[in-house]
Parts: structure tokens; sequence; C-alpha cells
């Protein structure tokens, strides 16, 4: 099988780097910075215009579509537990903002180029993520919440046993109302879409560390691979199997 794509995960970030085509329509659950490796790639907000760059910030929540053409882009997944979209505004150079998300032509990042073509080992991405942060943390902005930090944490350290919206506001000493609107507010998606990414990064881990697609979505708390499928579209705007299904080892 042709290898195509490289992927890293830990408590607090996810990188991926894959060729990709057309991701239609989706929305993360955590805010993502996208560097093209070799070209420009192609990016529209729901309901705006069709842009052009090199590089991207895009909010939690914000609902889009990308055209890569088939080149090979790299994605970096912060969580808020570990800091805010902010923290990824100090990679972007010459940016503008359109449409609730930054953009640039500038930027040629040769470091994901070199995980890539496999001159850096994906096992340093770890320590290249946290040089990311060590440098990006001090310009991110107002911390979060400890009371909704905590919640966070607790559902990126759940698998497959989902944790109630309820239980988490009593925890808070919050009403659910309350405690939705914080949430929210502070996180940049709702608690039940935050929650299913949290689950999406279970199965997708999983399968990363060698699960078959079946065993990764019940271990992670979906119903059947339909679901994780569905879910998957829903959040990423491809199939699984563009990025998941033949991964570089």
């Amino acid at each position: 099988m042709t290898a195509t794509a490289l992927w890293y995960l830990d408590a607090g970030r996810m990188l991926f780097i894959a060729p990709l085509w057309h991701n239609r329509i989706h929305q993360h659950g955590a805010p993502i910075f996208l560097a093209g490796i070799h070209d420009r790639f192609e990016l529209r907000v729901e309901g705006g215009i069709w842009q052009s760059c090199r590089t991207a910030v895009i909010p939690a929540g914000v609902v889009h579509e990308l055209r890569v053409h088939g080149n090979p882009i790299a994605g970096v997944y912060i969580e808020p537990s570990v800091a805010g979209v902010q923290a990824l505004f100090p990679l972007m150079r010459h940016a503008s903002e359109v449409d609730g998300v930054l953009t640039s032509s500038a930027g040629e990042y040769a470091i994901v180029r070199e995980l890539w073509e496999g001159r850096i080992p994906m096992a340093s991405a770890g320590l290249l993520l946290d040089d990311v942060l060590r440098f990006a943390r001090p310009r991110a902005g107002a911390r979060m919440d400890p009371r909704i930090a905590a919640s966070v944490s607790a559902l990126v350290s759940d698998e497959g046993q989902p944790i109630g919206l309820a239980r988490l506001a009593a925890e808070a000493g919050l009403s659910g109302s309350r405690f939705q609107h914080l949430f929210s507010r502070q996180v940049g998606v709702p608690f039940r879409r935050y929650r299913a990414w949290a689950r999406m990064r279970v199965a997708i881990d999983r399968i990363v560390s060698g699960s078959n697609f079946t065993a990764a979505a019940y271990t992670a708390g979906f119903s059947d691979q339909p679901h994780f499928n569905h879910d998957f579209r829903r959040t990423f705007g491809a199939p699984p199997s563009v990025s998941l299904a033949r991964l570089r080892s």
C-alpha cells in the first residue's frame, strides 16, 4: 500500500500531513494552523469567497471547505486545554483576516516539509510542537476559565465513556445553561460538539496506533463504523479513507 499520510497525537495537540483534494464543508472542534507543503491551497468559509493562501489559522467552530488539488498540506490542532487560538497567530506572517480566519500567501515551513519527506522522523514531532508552543504561549492571550479547563481535560481524557453535561456542570458549580454558554464562549464550539471532537481524537489515535476502523470506533464510543465514518466527514470534510487508511509506518 502506498503511504500517503502522517499523524501525531498527544493529549493537547494533533498534527497531520497528507495530500488532500477537496475537503467539503466541515467544522473542527479545535483551532487549526494549516500550511501548504509545496504550494498554495484554497480555503472558503461557508457563505464566503474562495481564498488562495499558503498558510491559514481557522478557529474552532468555523464552517469551511478546502481545495488542495492533491498537494500535501500540514495541519496543527491545538486543544483549548493547552492554549487558545491566539497561540497559533504568531505562526503567521503578513496575515489578513477574512470571514473570521487568518490567511497569508507568505510562509514556507521547512520543518513540516522535512517531516513529510522523511528527513525528520515523526517521533520528533512532539518535541517540534513543544518548541512551537513555547514560542506561541506567551502570545496566546487570556487563559481559560479553570472550571471550563477542568471540563475540557475530563473530555480529552475520556475514552469511550461519554461524560454528561449535567455532571460537568455540577462539578463546575454552574447551572446547565450557564455552563453551556460559558463552554461555547471559551472553547469556540458547543459542549456536545467538542465532546464529539474529543471522541474522534480517541478513534484517530487508535487507528494511528494500529487498530482497525471498527475496533477504534467502538473503543471511542461510536455505535459502529458507519457512525464513525459519518462523524469523520462532518469533522474533516472527507471520508477517513482519504487520510487514515493509508498511513506511513
